[in-house]
């Protein structure tokens, strides 16, 4: 793909420099590119979609690597690779059609069908569990390798007819069809926010009072489309700090008209007990529900708890992530500048006293992002329109989460 390879790298170095930051941004890149990357892609003459998810993939690791924090570039790239073998296999059953099945029978009459492509009964069955296979979370975003068992199968009875051009037109078929299903994929990512909001007056009732942390551009999105839904309520705003996004959200809800009230991350206990619903944003959904969400989140969903109010998280599908935070290859948090928290001009004069050893005696540490468990999310609100049921263990009993999910 040496057309491509510049783009690949440009993004690369973006990654790395942070130059692109979250979770929404990055997913619609990441889907362009590896749009970019199919579209150039010169197909072969024999397993086609299985070179194609190679090529996805040897793309995806770079962006992975670059910026291990942003799950999103992971997420997409496996949505890429279920896409390839979603019409890998709606292919290869147009293709199938009509053909003979083998199982070894003894009819004599299987025997006289020898100018008819056949298949054995075995790859028919595999192709049938496939399509009837429903989605979830697991079956979208699992890395699953093309099958390529049903691609050879499907060479070999294209072999038997010794029509090339009939190979290239299929090839051609299947990058189109994979770059369209990629296009309504970005489509997805970019009407994620209408979907969601879609929802609000579901969950947002008349006089309620409603507690978030800091600034996120779904749960604006979301109090937006309540406030024209002619609701009223109430909205207790903390900070967010040292970035203080909060006060950024907080203008916005004001200039919509919401009843908006400003708090410290340090009074969210003491304002908890006069709140209906907490509803905050993610920056990525792990497999087991826990939540990676912006610094002082956990103590949100603790306050919560302790009173009973309802936990929920609005997060776009192309953050639901089908890895576990044990992983080792999940990243779950990155440091940023002190900066943010002290001015150096004021403690400089600290920064030069240090132990015999040379060790400082004043650390700063700026964590970006915080761990959620599961057990404190009450409601999963995301743009699609299937119900699951999670399941988590709390306190030895069981639980079940009504959340919308794949």
């Amino acid at each position: 793909m040496p057309d491509v390879q510049p783009l690949v790298g440009e993004f690369v170095l973006k990654l790395k420099r942070r130059k692109v930051e979250g979770s929404h941004a990055v997913a619609r890149q990441t889907a362009e590119l590896l749009r970019s990357v199919v579209s150039q892609h010169r197909m072969g003459s024999a397993n086609q979609a299985a070179a194609l998810a190679d090529a996805v993939r040897g793309v995806g690791e770079q962006l992975i690597a670059a910026n291990p924090i942003e799950l999103a570039v992971g997420n997409i790239v496996r949505r890429v690779l279920h896409i390839i073998k979603e019409e890998d296999i709606s292919s290869t059953a147009v293709g199938i059609e009509g053909l003979s099945v083998t199982a070894e029978s003894d009819d004599e009459y299987d025997s006289g069908n020898d100018d008819h492509p056949t298949l054995s009964a075995a790859v028919l069955a595999a192709h049938a569990r496939n399509a009837l296979r429903a989605p979830s979370l697991q079956t979208l975003l699992e890395d699953i390798p093309v099958s390529t068992a049903l691609s050879r199968s499907a060479s070999s009875a294209g072999d038997s007819d010794g029509k090339s051009g009939d190979k290239s037109s299929k090839a051609r078929k299947l990058k189109h069809d994979v770059i369209a299903a990629i296009g309504d994929l970005i489509d997805e990512i970019d009407t994620c926010y209408d979907q969601i909001s879609e929802q609000a007056v579901e969950h947002i009732h008349q006089n309620e009072v409603i507690l978030t942390l800091g600034r996120s551009r779904t749960v604006k999105e979301f109090l937006y489309a309540a406030k024209e839904k002619k609701r009223s309520f109430r909205v207790f705003v903390a900070e967010g700090a040292p970035r203080y996004q909060g006060h950024v959200l907080a203008k916005e809800l004001v200039e919509k008209g919401v009843q908006t009230t400003v708090i410290t991350d340090s009074a969210v206990f003491a304002m908890i007990s006069r709140v209906n619903m907490v509803i905050v944003g993610a920056h990525a959904i792990m497999a087991n529900g826990g939540v990676i969400a912006p610094v002082g989140m956990n103590m949100v969903a603790l306050a919560a708890q302790r009173h009973a109010v309802p936990f929920v998280v609005v997060a776009g599908s192309h953050k639901l992530c089908p890895l576990y935070p044990h992983n080792p290859e999940v990243l779950l948090n990155e440091l940023k500048s002190p900066s943010d928290l002290l001015d150096f001009g004021e403690f400089s004069n600290c920064m030069n006293f240090s132990t015999q050893d040379g060790t400082p005696l004043l650390n700063v540490v700026n964590p970006t992002f915080d761990y959620v468990p599961p057990k404190l999310v009450s409601l999963f609100i995301t743009d699609t329109a299937a119900e699951v049921d999670i399941l988590i263990e709390q306190e030895g009993c069981t639980r079940t989460i009504s959340a919308l999910a794949f």
